[in-house]
């Protein structure tokens, strides 16, 4: 099997050579630094301006080559998601610097265990773009393989950015062409072929690496996705730019979601009813009833790397699950998609692996990087959806054409809402700015306590003990919001709290996440669910969130403390 951390090697431009390229790991750290500067010098403002945040994404296909990443012979068993933010040698990360090495980390375990290996870049790499086909011609280790993909470009003038369609299939193509963005069809079984056995793997990539290899076709495609994105890079630039995207649907949503973990030059990734093997957390999706069994999925191609084998029964035996594929895609620009109407599909473990990756999105600094919307009426599977037309507008906008601000909404089916608590036991860090920083802010994180951001600091504290609280409105839409509660602690700490309101005009919570909620008539309570019950003295917590029904308000919150 080929190292994953092993040397990058430049690929062999065919016609005019690449730009000039910094070192990537530096140049993700410096943009970071830079972007956070500019959000502070305005005031803090709680939405990221996205010519900053477009900008993160990596110069190259792994920005982790610099990091020693050694991996245990076992791990502990975890029925529950592991923590993001605890390296394999038992440490927190810190600062947000120190994400790239973690990442690292999870990329080489999720590979051990889940997908299969994805080799370094290919000893060479040559092809062609033009306005109707890019050709992809691939040598490694002394063997060759060939693809092509069509191209069909928007109105205007380019050069354009692109969306690389997997498989034409369930993508809203008429609403990306109408940004101005490019579509590129690719078809992902000329690289990684379905309806094979696992010992006679066949496409362009098991064409170099053998028939037998034990990574599984996801991987293998998501290979062919890195390779358009090099000749893209080696094409000057005279038809398409360098801002990329990926796209697909049910088993493609499966493949646009690991290409967009798997390579960082990917800007904007927009999986769309990827069920088992795609977003929604194995753990979850093991007792999520009617979901596609995690044997099936193993069973009904070699979607997944061989190795999985061993966790089809056992997903607690995974050293990592798929909100860390959601984290290795931050701080890039990620609209999760999916259906709440297909049980097989498993939309509730969707919600809980977005709803637990949004919160590395959230320690970043870039919450509204990340989007998930399975509040949908159709329920026809791949289907061209009205309620996703706006933020998938928002989203082409924002990190391919760097204009405008990321949708940064979670808006989750009430019916398929999962219960993020349930599934986590960890609390989320203050990551610093501080490169060197080793210890976290004391002032910021204590144990049990969810960071404080820009828009908590807005909620005074109370004068004496106990604690006040205010809701928050994140993001709105027609007939329905997304709000936050904010707990403030007085003079005292607070190891536990109680919200209640009372909505003014008919509002009601359709879901919602990290508290007990119960309602009577109008009037909500919510209690903490333990790990996040405690608020230092005089500082906020942003303690729990859910999306309502109606219209946007701010109802006047009262707060006890325990």
């Amino acid at each position: 099997m080929a190292s994953s951390n092993g040397p990058r090697l430049t690929p062999v431009a065919d016609g005019p050579p690449a730009p000039a390229r910094t070192r990537p790991g530096l140049r993700f750290a410096l943009v970071l630094l830079a972007s956070i500067a500019v959000v502070a010098a305005m005031a803090l403002a709680p939405r990221m301006q996205n010519a900053e945040a477009a900008d993160l994404s990596a110069l190259s296909e792994f920005d982790g080559e610099d990091c020693n990443v050694t991996v245990p012979g076992s791990w502990a068993s975890n029925t529950l998601l592991p923590d993001p933010f605890t390296k394999i040698d038992g440490t927190r990360i810190t600062s947000k610097a120190q994400w790239e090495c973690r990442r690292a980390e999870i990329k080489e375990l999720a590979e051990r265990t889940i997908y299969g290996d994805k080799p370094a870049p290919p000893d060479s790499v040559t092809g062609t773009v033009t306005s109707s086909r890019i050709t992809v011609n691939v040598s490694d280790n002394g063997r060759s393989a060939s693809f092509s993909a069509t191209v069909q470009l928007p109105s205007g003038s380019g050069p354009f950015p692109a969306v690389i369609v997997y498989g034409g299939f369930g993508a809203d193509t008429a609403t990306i062409l109408a940004t101005g963005t490019a579509i590129i069809n690719f078809d992902p079984s000329s690289v990684g072929a379905e309806g094979t056995s696992r010992n006679n793997k066949q496409g362009a990539f098991y064409s170099i690496y053998g028939a037998t290899s034990s990574t599984g076709i996801l991987m293998a495609q998501a290979w062919g996705v890195s390779r358009l994105i090099d000749v893209i890079e080696q094409s000057g630039g005279s038809v398409l730019n360098d801002r990329t995207g990926v796209t697909g649907c049910s088993r493609y949503g499966k493949g646009a979601f690991v290409a967009g973990a798997f390579d960082q030059r990917v800007d904007l990734t927009m999986p769309i009813e990827s069920g088992t093997g795609g977003a929604p957390a194995l753990r979850s999706i093991a007792q999520e009833s009617g979901s596609q069994p995690l044997s099936s999925a193993y069973g009904e191609q070699p979607w997944l790397g061989d190795a999985f084998s061993a966790y089809t029964s056992n997903p607690a035996g995974l050293p990592v699950d798929t909100h860390e594929m959601v984290g290795m895609v931050a701080p890039r620009g990620l609209f999760l998609m999916e259906n709440p109407h297909v049980d097989w599909l498993g939309a509730r473990s969707g919600s809980v692996a977005a709803l637990a990756g949004a919160e590395i999105y959230k320690a970043l600094g870039v919450e509204d990087n990340i989007s998930y919307h399975s509040n949908t009426s159709n329920g026809t599977h791949c289907a061209t959806r009205s309620e996703w037309q706006g933020p998938l507008r928002q989203s082409i906008q924002a990190f391919l054409h760097d204009s405008g601000n990321p949708p940064g909404i979670m808006n989750i089916h009430p019916n398929k809402a999962g219960n993020l608590a349930q599934w986590r036991n960890w609390t989320t860090p203050t990551l610093s700015d501080d490169p060197g920083q080793t210890t976290p802010p004391e002032e910021t994180t204590t144990p049990g306590e969810e960071p404080t951001t820009p828009d908590d600091e807005t909620t005074p504290p109370p004068t004496g003990s106990g604690c006040t609280a205010v809701v928050d409105v994140v993001n709105e839409w027609n007939g329905g919001w997304q709000g936050n509660v904010l707990v403030t602690a007085g003079s005292g700490a607070v190891s536990g709290w109680t919200v209640s309101w009372t909505w003014p005009a008919g509002q009601r919570i359709t879901s919602s996440w990290n508290a007990s909620v119960t309602s009577s008539g109008s009037t909500v309570t919510a209690t903490d669910v333990g790990w996040n019950g405690t608020v230092q003295a005089g500082q906020t917590s942003n303690v729990f969130g859910f999306v309502g029904s109606g219209a946007a308000v701010s109802p006047t919150v009262t707060c006890t403390a325990d």
